[in-house]
C-alpha cells in the first residue's frame, strides 16, 4: 500500500539515475509530497520494483551505464503499472518517439528540467496510476461477482451471440463454458420461454412460467429465465445495446410455496374439522348425559327397552371416539421449540424473502432488515414455523403495495414488568394483555394501502380475505396467529388506511439463566373457603349440556346454580359467596371461559374452576388448569369435583 502521513495519502515514486547529484536534486524536489525510493542503476531499479509493488511513478534517466532508460522502462512495464517519465539530456527525439510508441513512457522531460513542469508530470502520472488501480480493482470485483453469483448470467451482443457467461449459465446450457462463447442464444436456449424486462423494472413474477430441468444425477430443478436490456457506450459515440440473460434456480422457492399451499389446505380442513367436532361434542354430551339421567330416573324393566338404551349409549360413545379422531386431526402439530437467534435467522432468510416478494405487482418490493446493534436474547420458538409465518406476512405486505414500496423487518427485545403492564397496554389479538415477561418482538411493516378497523378485526378469521377471487383463501394470517398463540406469545396489528400496516409477533425470550416466558408473579394472599360454600356454578352457553351437568351434580347431592354466559357468571360470583366451585365451558360467545376465569380470580382468588371443553387446542389455558373433556360421563365429572369439594 502507498504510504500515508498524518492521514494524507502519499504516492511512492522510484527515481533511477547513475549520477548521485541528480538523485539528490530530484529527491529534494519531490520528498515533500511523495515517498521516495532511489536506485543508481537499471538492474537495481528492477530489483526494487520486485520488492515494492506499490510504486506509482518511475522517473528514469535515459543514459545509464547498464541499460538505456527507454529499455529499462520497457522491462519495468512487464511487472509494474506505474506511470513512467523519461529524463534525457540529449535531443534524441527518435528515441523518445520510439519509447512513446511502444507505450514504455507516459511523459518525457529534458535536462535541465523545469521544476514546476516536472512536478506536474509526476502528479498526473500518479493520478493515472491510481485510476488504473481502481479500474483493475473494480474489474476484478465485477468479474468475481459475475462468476460467483448464485445465478446463471450470459451476455449477448446485438446479433444474439453469447459474448460472456459464467459457469452456472454454461451448466444450464449443458456445454463447456468455452464452447458457449460465440454461439447463438437461440441455439443454446431452444424453446425456453424468456421474460424480457428493462433494467429499471426487472423482477421475477409469479405468473411467468418456469422451466423444469433434469440434472445429470436425475434430480429435477425449476428455473426462471429473464432478460435485461442494457445500453453500453461503445468505442465510438454510438450506444451499443446488449442483453443479459439471467437464469434463476427457484426450486427452493417453489417447494416452499407448495408446502405453504399444503399447510393452508390442512389448516382449512383442520379448522373445519375442529369446529364440527366442537359442536358435535356438545350434542354427544347432551345425548350421553340425558340417557344416563333418564336411566337413573326409571331403570327400564323391559329387556327390549334396556337393549335399546344400551345401543343408544354405545352409539353415542362410538360417536365420541369419532369426534376425538377429528380433534386429533385438527389439532396443530406440536411445536418443536428451541432457542433461536432471530437476527441470524432473518439474515439467512433475506434472500428467500426477497425472492418470495419479487413479483405479484408492477414493481419489485425490496425487503430490508432493521436490526438493533445490541445483542438480542434468543427466542423460544419453532424456527421452521417462524419462517413460514414471516413468508406469509411478507407476501401480504407485498400485495398491500401494488404501486411499489418496501417491506421492513425488524426485531427488538421487550420486557413487560408486573408494575408496567397496564401502562404498556400490550394487548394481542386474543383481547387479553400478555403476561409479564421477556419477549423478542419481530415486526413486518409495509407502506401500503393499510386497513380499516373493521378489516383489522377480521383478518385472523379463517377464510376471510380482502383479495380478489382466486388471489387468496384467507388462511395465511390465521396460521400465523395460531402458531404464535401456541408458542406462548401473541400478535399485535397497527394499521391505518393509506399509511401502511405493521404486524408484530411477540415470542417468549430465553433469559440468561435459561428460563423463558412470563415472569413468575409474587406471592398473593390466599383466602380459605368456608365449609358452607358447597354450591357449584355451572356455566355453559349450550342449555342442553348445562342441563346434563346440573343433573349429574344435583343427583350427587350438590346445590347447583346454572347460567349461560361469562357475564352472568361474574354477576353470580359477586352476589353469591356460597359458590365453592365453577364448572365452566371453555369456548363461549362474548367472553371465553379462560377470560371469565381470570376475572373470577380477581374477585375470588380462592374459587376453583373446572374447564369443560371439546376442542383440542388448549394453549390458551395455563398448564395447571383442570380440564374435563367433552363428552364426559357422570363418573368423570364427579371425580374432578370430589377433588375440590367432598360429596355429602
Amino acid at each position: 500500500m502507498n504510504a500515508t502521513t498524518g492521514g494524507i495519502h502519499q504516492d511512492k515514486i522510484l527515481i533511477v539515475d547513475d549520477e548521485p547529484e541528480i538523485l539528490i536534486a530530484l529527491t529534494d524536489l519531490f520528498d515533500d509530497e511523495f515517498v521516495i525510493v532511489q536506485a543508481s542503476s537499471a538492474q537495481e531499479a528492477l530489483a526494487v520494483l520486485q520488492k515494492h509493488q506499490d510504486i506509482s511513478v518511475i522517473i528514469s534517466d535515459q543514459r545509464m551505464r547498464d541499460m538505456t532508460g527507454d529499455m529499462f522502462l520497457t522491462e519495468a512495464r512487464k511487472t509494474s503499472d506505474a506511470g513512467t517519465i523519461l529524463l534525457t539530456g540529449y535531443a534524441d527525439l527518435d528515441t523518445v518517439v520510439s519509447a512513446l510508441n511502444r507505450g514504455a513512457i507516459s511523459f518525457y522531460a529534458a535536462k535541465p528540467w523545469e521544476a514546476g513542469s516536472l512536478l506536474a508530470m509526476v502528479r498526473e502520472a500518479a493520478a493515472g496510476y491510481r485510476t488504473r488501480r481502481e479500474l483493475t480493482t473494480e474489474r476484478a470485483l465485477l468479474r468475481s461477482l459475475f462468476d460467483n453469483l448464485p445465478l446463471g448470467l450470459a451476455i449477448t451482443d446485438t446479433a444474439g451471440r453469447i459474448t460472456r457467461l459464467n459457469a452456472l449459465a454454461a451448466e444450464a446450457f449443458g456445454r463447456p463454458l468455452k464452447e458457449c462463447i460465440g454461439q447463438a442464444e437461440t441455439a443454446l436456449l431452444g424453446d425456453v420461454p424468456v421474460e424480457t424486462r428493462s433494467v429499471d423494472d426487472f423482477r421475477t413474477t409469479d405468473e411467468f412460467p418456469g422451466v423444469r430441468r433434469t440434472g445429470p444425477d436425475g434430480r429435477e430443478s425449476w428455473h426462471r429465465i429473464s432478460r435485461v436490456e442494457l445500453a453500453l457506450p461503445s468505442d465510438s459515440s454510438a450506444v451499443q445495446p446488449v442483453s443479459v440473460l439471467i437464469d434463476q434456480n427457484v426450486t427452493d422457492l417453489i417447494e416452499m410455496e407448495k408446502r405453504a399451499r399444503q399447510a393452508d389446505k390442512m389448516q382449512a380442513i383442520g379448522t373445519l374439522a375442529g369446529g364440527i367436532a366442537h359442536d358435535f361434542n356438545n350434542l354427544l354430551t347432551a345425548i350421553l348425559g340425558s340417557l344416563e339421567l333418564v336411566q337413573d330416573m326409571q331403570p327400564p324393566t323391559d329387556p327390549n327397552i334396556s337393549r335399546l338404551f344400551t345401543n343408544a349409549m354405545d352409539a353415542a360413545r362410538r360417536g365420541a371416539v369419532l369426534t376425538q379422531k377429528l380433534l386429533d386431526f385438527s389439532r396443530p402439530r406440536d411445536l418443536a421449540r428451541r432457542p433461536v437467534d432471530v437476527p441470524k435467522l432473518l439474515g439467512q432468510m433475506q434472500g428467500l424473502l426477497a425472492q418470495s416478494v419479487g413479483g405479484g405487482g408492477s414493481r419489485a418490493v425490496p425487503v430490508r432488515l432493521r436490526l438493533p446493534d445490541e445483542e438480542l436474547p434468543q427466542a423460544s420458538t419453532d424456527p421452521s414455523l417462524l419462517e413460514v409465518a414471516l413468508v406469509n406476512l411478507c407476501l401480504n405486505a407485498r400485495d398491500a403495495q401494488p404501486k411499489g414500496g418496501e417491506i421492513i423487518i425488524s426485531a427488538e427485545a421487550v420486557t413487560l414488568s408486573q408494575e408496567g403492564q397496564r401502562e404498556n397496554m400490550v394487548v394481542g389479538r386474543s383481547g387479553r394483555p400478555l403476561p409479564p415477561g421477556h419477549y423478542v418482538v419481530v415486526s413486518v411493516a409495509d407502506r401500503g394501502v393499510g386497513m380499516t378497523p373493521e378489516t383489522q378485526a377480521r383478518i385472523f378469521e379463517p377464510f376471510f380475505t380482502t383479495k380478489s377471487v382466486g388471489s387468496g383463501i384467507g388462511l395465511g394470517l390465521p396460521m400465523v396467529y395460531g402458531f404464535v398463540q401456541r408458542n406462548g406469545g401473541d400478535v399485535r396489528v397497527s394499521s391505518n388506511p393509506g399509511v401502511g400496516t405493521s404486524i408484530e409477533l411477540w415470542l417468549p425470550a430465553i433469559s440468561k439463566d435459561g428460563s423463558q416466558g412470563a415472569i413468575q408473579p409474587g406471592p398473593t394472599e390466599t383466602h380459605h373457603s368456608h365449609g358452607n360454600q358447597r354450591s357449584i356454578l355451572v356455566v355453559d352457553d349450550d342449555p342442553a349440556v348445562a342441563a346434563v351437568t346440573v343433573g349429574f351434580l344435583a343427583k350427587a347431592g350438590f346445590r347447583v346454580l346454572e347460567c349461560h354466559s361469562g357475564v352472568k357468571a361474574l354477576d353470580l360470583v359477586r352476589s353469591r359467596p356460597d359458590i365453592g366451585l365453577v364448572v365452566m365451558d371453555l369456548l363461549m360467545p362474548e367472553m371465553n371461559g379462560d377470560e371469565c376465569a381470570r376475572r373470577i380470580a380477581v374477585l375470588r382468588p380462592d374459587l376453583a374452576v373446572i374447564f369443560v371443553t371439546g376442542f383440542a387446542d388448549r394453549a390458551i389455558l395455563p398448564p395447571d388448569a383442570r380440564v374435563l373433556a367433552k363428552p364426559f360421563t357422570r363418573e368423570a365429572l364427579l371425580s374432578g369435583v370430589e377433588d375440590l369439594i367432598p360429596v355429602k
